[in-house]
């Protein structure tokens, strides 16, 4: 405890490997066996320690988390989720308690008189270029402009969020350029993957409409509201029905049928469906309703007539 006691007084600058072993008043040791012991006894109780020194010079450890909770209370889920909520928050000061910065600081915005933001080093390395401009757009109700499929983009964003080490923009389009005043009662909000969003620009600092509040949805596609609803009821052996759920999401009902399983979906986006049907292949078919089995065959038949065309 003496150890950690002296770590956490210097936390930028670090305390040297000697100066730990008097602390402790361990016998003075070429390689500090019994430092290193301790260290490592610290590390699994949850403290992160690292020695900041250059290679071949003598050790400097440093702690970068003061607080050991982190590790004992939360999953690893629960601390990605923390990284990201830091992030959003733009709380460097408390990104550093916590231990989830890396030592280079990028403010995201031109005020003097706010703290200097950080971002996790974990998100740096794994966020898309544009996330950063995203994040503030979304904070500050920035017009996003980007080009996204092709073609130009202008976005009122709502909300940024991430699952499985996606990052999405959800917002109402601009359905026609000249028009630069949508209202936003009714409008579609859309799903844009940051990491697929090219030449990132935002307007000015409240430039995007205050939008209503708006239901979340889950971020799997299929759940995506772009076609009237319909419940589509699938066949699938049992043996493939963990892969149905891995591929569609929970069904709203299950039913075994003999040595079969109907699972029921909920369908707001047909071509998501589809898409994902096409890579269950025989695993699966469409009960009904028969709208649904139209609409599939219809789909098969024009990917097979595209795939002759080439």
């Amino acid at each position: 405890m003496r150890i950690a006691a002296v770590l956490q007084a210097y936390p930028q600058a670090g305390v040297s490997a000697a100066r730990l072993d008097r602390v402790a008043g361990f016998p003075a040791s070429p390689g500090h066996d019994q430092l290193k012991r301790e260290i490592r006894h610290l590390e699994r109780q949850g403290w992160r320690i690292e020695n900041i020194a250059p290679a071949g010079s003598p050790a400097v450890y440093r702690m970068t988390t003061v607080d050991n909770r982190l590790r004992v209370r939360l999953t690893l889920g629960q601390q990605a989720a923390l990284r990201r909520a830091v992030l959003l928050a733009d709380r460097g000061d408390l990104a550093q308690r916590l231990g989830l910065t890396d030592d280079i600081g990028a403010p995201t915005r031109d005020r003097s008189d706010a703290p200097v933001p950080t971002v996790p080093a974990a998100v740096q390395v794994a966020a898309p270029e544009p996330l950063r401009l995203v994040v503030d757009a979304v904070r500050d109700q920035r017009v996003l402009r980007f080009g996204y499929k092709g073609a130009p983009r202008v976005v009122h964003p709502e909300s940024v969020r991430s699952q499985n080490g996606v990052w999405y923009v959800r917002g109402i389009e601009e359905g026609d350029v000249a028009d630069p005043d949508p209202d936003p009662e009714g409008a579609v909000v859309k799903t844009f993957v940051v990491s697929r969003m090219l030449d990132v620009e935002s307007d000015d600092l409240r430039s995007a409409r205050s939008l209503p509040p708006v239901r979340h949805p889950e971020l799997h596609p299929l759940s995506w509201e772009i076609d009237p609803p319909v419940e589509v009821t699938l066949r699938t052996p049992a043996g493939f029905e963990p892969d149905v759920r891995r591929w569609l999401g929970e069904p709203l009902a299950v039913e075994a049928d003999g040595d079969d399983v109907l699972l029921r979906y909920r369908v707001t986006h047909r071509a998501a469906l589809h898409a994902r049907l096409v890579e269950l292949d025989d695993r699966v078919r469409i009960e009904g309703p028969p709208e649904a089995q139209a609409d599939l065959v219809a789909f098969l038949a024009a990917a097979r007539g595209a795939g002759a065309d080439r």
